[in-house]
């Protein structure tokens, strides 16, 4: 039941990663993010790229690693408060940054994933988001339009994968990874576990029609950005 798995992380990118390219990354800071594909990726040497992706990690880790190697030149994100070589790279002109709202972010990768070529929304209206965007008035509130989003390639974290592309997240990985999964024209699932069985088609909460290529995760380790503990209280 070999299907879409493939041994690692670099041989699923072999040969698909070009300069230039735009490439959606599920994951909320560091949670749910797809660790073994963003190494493989900052290992492909591709320059030039878009990402798309709620933030780009913290220094050194997730998605920051791409930024240490000088491989982007242009980030959509919500939010970057974590990142310090980000902030520089955009201060100093080096990157350049599409700051959108995070429920219009979400929203832009549903719609790029369902064939919808653009949208309506009522987010963002009088702000610099808005700037350069038609506008429109619905039962009198403005809304300005905005781009579904269509990744090149797009990189998620599944807990659970069959041979099919069929994925399962769980719990705060079930973030931006469906629907970064679903935008993508190619996309690359890494697993914890890829099941030897097809899953429970009630049980699936990405379908295997929207992967194209599944890994087993090799480094399951769960980086924690901000530990925050409780002071204990004596009994």
């Amino acid at each position: 039941m070999a299907g879409k798995v493939l041994g690692s992380a670099g041989e699923a990118l072999a040969g698909m990663v070009r300069d230039g390219m735009t490439i959606a990354v599920g994951g909320f800071g560091l949670s749910g993010i797809p660790v073994n594909l963003i190494n493989a990726l900052r290992e492909s040497g591709a320059r030039g790229l878009t990402i798309v992706s709620n933030n780009m990690g913290v220094d050194g880790k997730g998605l920051g690693v791409l930024l240490e190697n000088r491989q982007v030149s242009k980030v959509l994100g919500s939010y970057v408060g974590e990142n310090k070589l980000f902030a520089e790279q955009y201060l100093s002109g080096d990157l350049e940054v599409e700051f959108v709202p995070q429920g219009t972010l979400a929203e832009r990768l549903r719609a790029g994933g369902a064939g919808i070529p653009a949208f309506y929304t009522p987010t963002g209206v009088g702000t610099p988001v808005a700037e350069g965007k038609p506008e429109a008035v619905f039962d009198g509130r403005r809304a300005i339009l905005e781009r579904g989003i269509v990744a090149d390639i797009a990189l998620v974290r599944a807990h659970l994968a069959d041979a099919e592309g069929n994925l399962r997240y769980r719990m705060t990985a079930q973030n931006f990874n469906p629907l970064v999964a679903a935008a993508g024209r190619t996309t690359i699932a890494e697993a914890e576990h890829v099941s030897p069985d097809f899953l429970d088609p009630d049980r699936i909460h990405t379908p295997g029609i929207f992967v194209q290529r599944v890994v087993p995760a090799e480094n399951t380790i769960k980086h924690i950005e901000q530990r925050t503990v409780r002071v204990r209280v004596e009994a």
